[in-house]
């Protein structure tokens, strides 16, 4: 079996897929990723083959308009700045498409497509006449009738309305990049242009697709309903490699006392970056705690005041591999994002999660609603008072921990690659 995987976005956006590459590899099936420039280096060090296609949207992480709507969509000043992000990301969303168009055309004929639900390498896998399977690093695409969408976590939707509130799940997709589809359709590919509606849940002929939602079954509310084309398989974790070594500054640091928290936002850059860092530094102060702090893309920054001042209960970090890193911390501070959830689950620690917006708010809800983590603390109103509160209670509170043990171990034991791997083979077997 020949496999395209496509997909663009954050770290956490392109690492599953790595992992699945790892998985078809080592079960004989050849793999090619595609995925933005920027994570290059990091597919080169997993061995996975890499076709780099534009970094698109990446370019505007430091873009004040986009970070202000990534940071608060409460209200109408919410809707407005959705309105806004739209307009700023939309050219490179097409730019991206352009390319991944052309590199596409540029490799050899796969027998599967599996993309990410923002990128529509659906239409493409029509152009080339094989199935396209979908992947979900959330739930929230696929309908079921007991699941209030978690997309719109904080809007108050009757359970009755559960099914119903998927009627817009792809919306904001269409929008990046319609009309372009429609003329990319009858242009490039000599498709049909009523077909750019297309839904990803949706074979060309009207028939389901097959879908792969890759996280656990059990982060979920109850036991959702979903169509028997939906396989839910499990979080896609990547096998630690022994290419990376601790850094001899960072083992002294974990050596010299009580284990640190670990606070980062991935690549969540928010509006008020030097007010948030002042923050995060003065709650650890306040809680008492040490801490191993992500710089990086959205990461804290170290404020001028605190450059070049010695902080023994503070190590500041670029960047290093969760799942090497936090097996070492007493807990997880994050924003939320669907691959640093998995991440801070699997490890077993208590966690404390920020949200900016997406599904971040709803995997802090269900963190919270499992035991394992204290309320969530929206990025809006994160101040050095309540994060200083939260860090105390993950550290200290019994039942946080044990919770988030027993739970790591549930979710280590689900093999989701292998899952996966499994479907993608009898999809092309059934073709």
């Amino acid at each position: 079996m020949k496999a395209l995987l496509v997909t663009h976005g954050s770290r956490g956006d392109v690492q599953p897929y790595l992992a699945l590459a790892g998985g078809l590899t080592a079960a004989g099936h050849d793999v090619t990723l595609m995925g933005p420039y920027a994570f290059s280096e990091l597919a080169a060090s997993a061995g996975v083959p890499y076709v780099p296609i534009a970094d698109g949207p990446l370019e505007l992480l430091a873009d004040p308009v986009v970070q202000r709507a990534n940071e608060d969509r409460r209200g109408l000043r919410g809707v407005v700045r959705g309105v806004r992000w739209l307009g700023r990301n939309r050219p490179h969303y097409l730019k991206l498409l352009e390319d991944l168009t052309a590199k596409v055309k540029g490799q050899p004929r796969p027998d599967v497509v599996v993309f990410a639900p923002w990128m529509p390498a659906h239409h493409l896998a029509e152009w080339l006449r094989v199935p396209a399977v979908p992947v979900c690093l959330q739930p929230g695409w696929v309908p079921t009738p007991d699941l209030v969408n978690p997309h719109l976590s904080g809007r108050r939707v009757p359970s009755s309305l559960s099914r119903a509130s998927y009627v817009c799940a792809e919306w904001p997709v269409r929008l990046l990049y319609a009309p372009a589809l429609s003329r990319l359709r009858r242009e490039s590919l000599g498709l049909s242009g009523r077909g750019s509606k297309l839904s990803i849940l949706s074979r060309p002929d009207g028939r389901p697709a097959t879908v792969l939602q890759a996280f656990d079954p059990c982060v979920l509310p109850g036991t959702p309903r979903y169509p028997p084309t939906t396989h839910t398989t499990g979080f896609w974790h990547q096998p630690a490699k022994g290419e990376w070594r601790m850094p001899a500054d960072l083992r002294s640091f974990l050596d010299a006392g009580n284990r640190p928290v670990y606070i980062g936002f991935g690549s969540m850059a928010g509006s008020r970056s030097a007010e948030r860092s002042r923050a995060v530094l003065a709650a650890v102060r306040q809680a008492g705690v040490r801490a191993v702090i992500a710089t990086g893309w959205g990461g804290v920054t170290v404020p001028e005041e605190e450059q070049g001042r010695a902080v023994d209960e503070v190590f500041f970090v670029d960047q290093a591999p969760h799942e090497r890193l936090f097996a070492h911390m007493a807990a997880i501070v994050h924003h939320g994002g669907a691959g640093t959830t998995a991440s801070a689950l699997r490890s077993g620690r208590p966690q404390v999660v920020c949200p900016f917006t997406f599904d971040q708010p709803f995997w802090a809800q269900r963190m919270h609603a499992l035991g394992l983590a204290p309320a969530p603390l929206a990025q809006y109103d994160l101040t050095a008072g309540r994060l200083a509160a939260s860090l105390h209670r993950a550290v200290n509170d019994r039942e946080l921990t044990e919770g988030a043990e027993q739970f790591g171990r549930r979710i280590a034991a689900r093999n989701g690659v292998e899952k996966a791997v499994e479907v993608l083979e009898t999809v092309v077997a059934s073709v």
